[in-house]
């Protein structure tokens, strides 16, 4: 006998198996000449209710495994049976049910069994087997279903012949046709047998209730027939559903229609709705009526188009409060209500913005170097001198009263505290909303380093630096004014733009140099040579690039014991930041020199000597171009003093010698003449120093 385990039966494949490898995806249907004719209507594409049921069904399936065979079915030619049988004559079968409706079980007999249901085989077997033997018992089930072939005809998105497991419906069919087009009915579709038609079914019931009732199981050669659509109504607006709809019979009243696009949405106003129909197939005529019993029970029939308002966003009776307010929302509004009723007292205006920031409990690394504004947290001010009151005139033009805040709220200046009315808007702006005088604004400002009282303080109107130093107890004994760093933000911008803007010069100059020297060259010899030149120059630029403005502005002070008097009397700008270095001890030198290092210094110490502690240049030094970045951050050269003059200079503590490398290796990069001007322009300092003792 054929033995084998036992597998369990397949069934049609159904919408929720796998795309099996390459199945493909239809597109969405064209919509119907009724929607084109809806969407032109509303301005509003509506898709067919029900539609989105057949969407991205493949067009090719996996089988689905593991379907268990209902009581119901009946056995019939193809089947394939598994039979267990044990006792006085044993055997496991692996038997399919042939054209005549027999099967052939070696050793046992051969058995009609078309016809059968599946949930009477086994008794039908037990008693022909018994027939023959005593003292057995056995187990049945069904391996490998039969297929069947079925038509799927009329309206359908795929109509043809389709083979499918002899388990599948009519609506397991409808799936793999794809199901309704956009022309074909969803609610009269028709499974025929012999000239009969076996039902009749409804896509809406399943949708609109689960009801698959009027399923039905197929047979082979069943015609499954898609009518025409009937007649046709569109819904849209507040509705929960908007789409296409198709009546039963030739018309259905409003309100069924509405329940089944899902009924009113929240913001419908459950009063107007208009309707557009077709008289007479000649002219279009619109009727509005309210969505009372009257309204719900009016007919709808073939080509109407409702559509259902939603609510105004008008309060009745409401004033909004909106802007740098603790709460911003829409309040009752009352006859007589002025603006100190809507923002009683300063309390109403503090945000939760404010509190957020004046509650944060965060930690700060030591010695980080973050900008003022990342590190002071701050909230913003409210403008006391400017507030306004937006309000809707008759004619639907907006009318402004600006109005004094703080008169209002703080002082109770019956001239500022204006009248409101219904549907006003009163608006509270922060100084950041609208430019206010400079000495109205706030700003912080950051000292550190060796004063008193390092940390970030609030300006008063009119102070300066030297005032705001003097302010917080000045300096330590061990200040080093003339080392003082002061950065502005406004400054580093500006520097950085016209950094940005002598680099481009310098990338400009070196194309040019480039494509210059590119039409020279006549061996392989000066190519390779000069390739070598230009990724030296982009390399080069790169590095500049890489260099940022520091926003420092030269203080300009004496080199002599540090003294409050010095720091000058400069206006502070929100988010200055001033640095005061303890004296140091050293002068660095940097550069092509044998031994680039910080050397003690002394009063009596020149250029010249520090440069002969450093080991003196190197061959590749370029001493004419020899320049030092005062620690004031002023910068000496022998364009300003000369090259005797330069290396007979006394230096201060702080201060850098730069011996540039010559730069004869690179020709193209040593024909860019903004180059070298870049570091002395825009006070780089340390940041250059680290560019140039890397090129």
């Amino acid at each position: 006998p054929a033995e084998a385990a036992p597998r369990p039966a397949e069934a049609l494949p159904r919408p929720a198996a796998a795309p099996s490898p390459g199945a493909a995806h239809e597109p969405a249907p064209e919509p119907n000449e009724f929607q084109r004719f809806v969407a032109q209507s509303t301005g509003q594409s509506l898709p067919l209710f029900g539609q989105n049921l057949f969407a991205g069904v493949p067009t090719t399936f996996a089988p689905v495994e593991n379907v268990p065979v209902t009581a119901d079915y009946v056995v019939g030619p193809g089947d394939e049976l598994l039979v267990r049988v044990w006792g006085q004559v044993d055997g496991d079968f692996r038997a399919l049910v042939d054209r005549n409706g027999t099967v052939n079980l070696p050793r046992v007999g051969v058995f009609n069994v078309a016809g059968v249901r599946y949930q009477d085989l086994h008794a039908f077997l037990r008693n022909a087997i018994g027939r023959l033997y005593k003292n057995f018992d056995l187990s049945v089930s069904l391996g490998q279903l039969r297929s069947i072939q079925v038509f799927v005809v009329g309206q359908a998105r795929r109509p043809g012949s389709y083979t499918v497991s002899s388990m599948s419906t009519l609506v397991n069919a409808l799936f793999a046709a794809g199901g309704p087009s956009a022309k074909g009915s969803m609610r009269r579709i028709q499974l025929k047998r012999a000239d009969a038609v076996v039902t009749e079914f409804d896509l809406y019931d399943l949708l609109l209730k689960g009801d698959k009732s009027k399923d039905a199981r197929l047979l082979p050669g069943d015609v499954i027939f898609i009518p025409p659509a009937g007649a046709l109504v569109a819904v849209s607006g507040s509705v929960n559903v908007p789409a296409v709809f198709e009546l039963r019979a030739t018309e259905s009243p409003f309100g069924e229609v509405l329940a089944w696009a899902g009924g009113l949405s929240t913001t419908a106003s459950g009063q107007r709705a208009v309707v557009e129909r077709i008289e007479d197939r000649k002219a279009r005529k619109v009727d509005e009526f309210t969505l009372g019993r009257e309204g719900l029970a009016r007919r709808l029939r073939d080509g109407d188009v409702v559509r259902v308002f939603a609510l105004t966003p008008r309060f009745d009776a409401a004033v909004t409060l909106r802007g740098f307010v603790a709460e911003p929302a829409h309040y009752p509004w009352r006859a007589g209500m002025r603006v100190r009723d809507l923002i009683p007292s300063k309390e109403a205006l503090v945000s939760r913005e404010v509190w957020r920031v004046r509650n944060r409990a965060e930690k700060t690394e030591p010695g980080s170097e973050a900008e003022l504004r990342n590190e002071v947290k701050r909230a913003e001010e409210v403008n006391w001198d400017y507030a306004v009151i937006e309000r809707l005139k008759d004619d639907l033009t907006t009318d402004l009263l600006p109005f004094n805040l703080g008169k209002a709220v703080l002082e109770g200046d019956a001239a500022q505290n204006l009248e409101l009315r219904a549907d006003d808007i009163l608006t509270v702006f922060s100084k950041k909303d609208i430019d206010v005088p400079v000495a109205s604004q706030a700003r912080y400002v950051r000292i550190e380093g060796e004063l008193r009282a390092a940390g970030v303080y609030k300006v008063l109107p009119g102070e300066t630096l030297r005032q705001l130093v003097a302010r917080v107890g000045g300096l330590t004994p061990q200040a080093y004014l003339y080392g003082a760093e002061f950065s502005r933000e406004s400054t580093r911008q500006a520097q950085q733009r016209q950094l940005d803007q002598a680099l481009s010069r310098i990338e400009l100059e070196a194309r040019r140099i480039s494509a210059e020297r590119a039409q020279a060259i006549t061996t392989s010899e000066d190519a390779a040579a000069a390739r070598r030149e230009a990724d030296a120059q982009q390399a080069l630029i790169a590095k500049l690039r890489a260099v940022k403005a520091s926003g420092r502005i030269v203080l300009d002070i004496p080199p002599q014991p540090s003294r409050l008097a010095d720091l000058p009397d400069i206006a502070l700008e929100d988010g200055d930041r001033l640095f005061v270095p303890p004296r140091p001890s050293v002068v660095s030198v940097f550069g092509a020199v044998f031994n680039q290092n910080a050397f003690i210094h002394r009063e009596d110490k020149r250029v010249s000597d520090y440069l002969a502690q450093a080991g003196g240049p190197t061959r590749d030094a370029d001493t004419g171009q020899l320049y030092v970045i005062r620690a004031d951050g002023t910068v000496l050269s022998k364009e300003n003093r000369g090259w005797l003059s330069l290396e007979g200079e006394r230096l201060m503590p702080g201060d850098a010698v730069v011996v540039p490398e010559r730069l004869d290796k690179f020709v193209l990069v040593r024909e860019l003449k903004d180059w070298a001007q870049v570091f002395y322009q825009f006070a780089l300092g340390v940041a250059g120093l680290k560019v140039l003792r890397n090129l």
